[in-house]
């Protein structure tokens, strides 16, 4: 029987650095009434804080059911006594962070593909992940939806990247996004997590993504075994949750 749902966050529970929509809130809150939920994204713990929690409309008992794994799975915190609290935090050393930060720039310019425009930082440090967001972490939505539809822009880019980082793990998610993490250290590793914080067996775990194809930042998670969905959108997975309520429910 399945009693863990995992998310991606990102194109998959909301549109790409937007607000959970209260639709999507709604579907959660009934979720985590009838199983445990997990939220493995990119992003970094404050977008969680405003993307995510902000938007959520459930009590502290159903809070309880609620894991959430920023930055790939590089970090993993629980609710408890009112309030959110760390288990564990994969970062980067400083060294690692300026090797990989060159290193998304030099790929970022080789593919010809940096473009003239964009809207805030183009590469963010996330302590356990280094995100290149092309556009810039704060370009509006259009603009990224149109940037790299079909995610072959960012397959230039990582073809680069990867013999420049050896050892380190490059994924594409999001809109417009490059992640990397530590070897090993991405969304399969925070489903490990998951079966060993929570004792849950992955094959009673669900995954749900956008990025599942091969070098998508989903992918990892594929590998572990987890039963997998891929959506097109976050009102597919509106679509998948209440299917997953209705048979819980009424098995």
């Amino acid at each position: 029987m399945k009693t863990l749902m995992v998310f991606d966050l990102d194109g998959t529970l909301a549109k790409s650095k937007s607000a959970l929509d209260g639709t999507m809130a709604a579907h959660l809150d009934k979720l985590m009434s009838v199983m445990k939920v997990a939220v493995i994204s990119g992003g970094a713990w404050p977008q969680f804080e405003k993307q995510l929690l902000a938007n959520l409309t459930t009590d502290d008992a159903r809070l309880t059911n609620l894991s959430l794994l920023p930055t790939s799975g590089t970090k993993f915190l629980r609710y408890d006594a009112g309030q959110w609290n760390q288990l564990y935090a994969e970062n980067f050393t400083p060294e690692d962070k300026t090797r990989i930060i060159d290193a998304l720039n030099k790929a970022l310019d080789q593919s010809g593909l940096r473009p003239q425009k964009h809207w805030g930082e183009v590469i963010e440090d996330r302590d356990s992940q280094i995100t290149m967001s092309a556009l810039g972490q704060e370009a509006p939505l259009d603009e990224k939806k149109t940037w790299d539809p079909d995610f072959e822009k960012r397959k230039k880019i990582k073809a680069i990247l990867d013999p420049m980082l050896p050892g380190f793990s490059v994924g594409m998610g999001g809109a417009s996004s490059i992640d990397v993490t530590r070897p090993g250290v991405d969304k399969a590793y925070g489903i490990h997590k998951l079966k060993e914080v929570l004792g849950i067996p992955i094959e009673d775990m669900i995954f749900v993504g956008d990025a599942l194809f091969p070098g998508g930042n989903d992918e990892p998670a594929r590998k572990t075994g987890v039963t997998c969905i891929r959506v097109r959108d976050p009102e597919e997975t509106g679509r998948v949750i209440e299917a997953v309520v209705a048979c819980v429910e009424h098995p």
